[in-house]
């Protein structure tokens, strides 16, 4: 005897609905029983460098909060890309979270990276910023930038600077002053920021913008120091002005956060972040971040996801002004 269509329906839906209650009660006891087992930290930088050195610390603390131990993979290349598709591509389980590096709204634009920014990760919170500067040799004829922009206007693309490669944050930066300050000078990209530093040591070029990995070298008199790109003078560096009180109006400090997975259950994320947000406002962080020049900003998931948003729209106005599609093709 066969059942009648309306009772099918009943059964079917009746039975959706106990899964439905299953599943809802699994990811409630795996949320509860969270974390039972080591977190991966992907960290989209080499080991040894200043974003590295932060993050480990960042996960140092968290692994305290959540009671389980976070281990912290590198996985450098590609301006922070290939570990931005490393952790958009992962099991979204909370095991394996990350750094997300804020270029990944422009590389996804440019083509360079298949990432939707604001779809394929979970937000957990913004740490900290990046200091960028510009350096010269002690023997450079420029003591101070405005020096170098009255030669460069004079002797336009004479002037050459080095870069960790081709529509990185320091390159944007410095085409954003050259636009500005209405120069132009040669870009020299290098494969990574060290390169980019030994072209500089060995005359290559002519300056360099970097992150703060030439501290060292400029208290040491090594480099000289023209420039920052941040907000406010760094305190060891106060006697350095910005871009910004300089006239130029460009702040440039390429702020970044801890992202997961998209998918990851709301009751897990909310361990996550709330960790997060212990670590980044925690004294041992905030002392590894002065050590390499670094603002603390802390954002909370809904705030850093509107920033990656806002900042996805700027870029999306960068690439065009700039013609970054055009550089990277040649």
């Amino acid at each position: 005897m066969s059942v009648p269509n309306h009772k099918r329906r009943t059964i079917v839906t009746a039975g959706a609905t106990a899964v439905g209650i299953n599943l809802l009660g699994s990811r409630a006891a795996l949320a509860q029983n969270y974390p039972n087992r080591p977190i991966t930290f992907i960290c989209p930088w080499p080991a040894g460098g200043t974003s590295d050195a932060t993050m480990r610390v960042l996960a140092l603390v968290a692994s305290r909060e959540l009671g389980q131990t976070v281990v912290v993979e590198n996985r450098a290349g590609a301006a922070g890309m290939i570990g931005a598709k490393a952790l958009a591509s992962a099991k979204p389980d909370g095991y394996t979270i990350g750094q997300l590096a804020l270029s990944v709204t422009r590389f996804s634009q440019l083509g360079t990276v298949q990432i939707d920014p604001l779809k394929d990760f979970t937000f957990l919170g913004m740490a900290s910023a990046q200091t960028f500067g510009v350096v010269v040799q002690p023997n450079s004829p420029f003591k101070n930038l405005q020096e170098l922009v009255a030669y460069a206007r004079a002797n336009p693309d004479k002037l050459t600077y080095s870069t960790s490669g081709v529509a990185g944050q320091t390159h944007i930066g410095m085409e954003e002053f050259a636009q500005a300050a209405g120069i132009k000078l040669r870009h020299v990209p290098y494969k990574g920021g060290a390169p980019a530093l030994q072209g500089l040591l060995g005359g290559q070029v002519d300056m360099m913008a970097d992150s703060s990995s030439w501290a060292s070298l400029v208290e040491s008199g090594k480099l000289r120091l023209l420039v920052t790109w941040g907000a406010e003078r760094l305190t060891r560096f106060k006697d350095v002005p910005t871009l910004k009180e300089l006239g130029y109006g460009v702040i440039n400090d390429a702020p970044n956060g801890v992202a997961a997975p998209a998918g990851l259950t709301p009751e897990i994320a909310k361990k996550l972040a709330r960790a997060v947000e212990i670590a980044v406002k925690s004294d041992e962080f905030k002392l590894a971040c002065d050590k390499i020049d670094a603002p603390v900003i802390y954002m909370n998931p809904e705030q850093y996801r509107q920033y990656f948003a806002d900042t996805y729209k700027k870029e999306t106005v960068l690439i065009e002004k700039l013609q970054l599609k055009k550089l990277l093709e040649n």
